[in-house]
């Protein structure tokens, strides 16, 4: 009785083969473990992490006295800090002197007071004082007031994984940390000039009247509206000879 082909065949495949097999159907398992990942796409985005905010917050001025006064620099800045609230701010504004300076500090505060008078406000402002950290540094006189402003709604420098943990699944995964874009939106957040266009766009400027008249003037006589843009080139050889 002869052997079946097929199971002679069969037999006479090495051992290799089997290895090569079970090595390949180990490597397909093991692409279904969901322990690390190399995907490109950003699960998180740090706009929503750290969303910039509207809020009641203080806005503050130092200001640092030369020669025992106001100089230009300062009391410019003193005006741009009544600007702003005259727009953003509410309630009063207080001035804040150095933690045992109050007496020494009296000339720079009526000083000041004369400087937020010269531009129109008028009101209470209130002085006290704020703890020094170091008496050996120069020591400002402060300016605040509450008012709105766009802040960052989380706290920045917060660190709760290890970046270069290789001990845990985290560590493993193609994510931004936590605290990724924090500085980024804080420093955006204190450039705004007006927090509101943060939030809502500015209303549009009214129509130009005239140009609309023009336009449906030039239409009745037959007439391109559009504006007849003229361009004067300036030939290359006649660049930079004085005539």
């Amino acid at each position: 009785m002869s052997r079946n082909p097929i199971q002679r065949r069969f037999r006479a495949l090495p051992f290799g083969w089997f290895l090569l097999a079970s090595v390949a159907a180990a490597t397909l398992a093991g692409c279904g473990v969901d322990y690390a990942s190399n995907d490109s796409v950003e699960p998180g985005d740090y706009h929503q992490r750290h969303p910039i905010v509207l809020a009641q917050a203080p806005t503050t001025l130092d200001v640092y006295p030369v020669g025992g006064g106001l100089d230009p620099q300062a009391a410019a800045n003193i005006r741009a800090f009544a600007e702003r609230y005259r727009a953003l701010g509410a309630g009063q504004i207080t001035i804040l002197a150095p933690a045992g300076q109050r007496e020494r500090s009296s000339r720079i505060i009526d000083e000041i007071r004369r400087t937020l008078a010269s531009t129109g406000l008028r009101g209470y402002v209130g002085v006290g004082v704020y703890p020094s950290a170091d008496a050996t540094r120069a020591s400002a006189v402060r300016l605040i007031f509450q008012g709105l402003k766009a802040v960052v709604a989380t706290p920045c420098g917060q660190w709760p994984t290890d970046l270069a943990s290789g001990g845990s699944i985290e560590g493993w995964k193609n994510q931004p940390y936590p605290n990724f874009g924090c500085a980024t939106q804080s420093v955006l957040a204190a450039q705004v000039d007006d927090p509101r266009d943060l939030a809502q766009r500015r209303a549009s400027d009214p129509p130009d009247v005239n140009m609309r008249l023009r336009a449906i003037v030039d239409v009745r006589n037959g007439q391109d509206p559009g504006t007849n843009w003229k361009i004067q080139n300036t030939a290359i050889g006649q660049v930079g000879t004085g005539g």
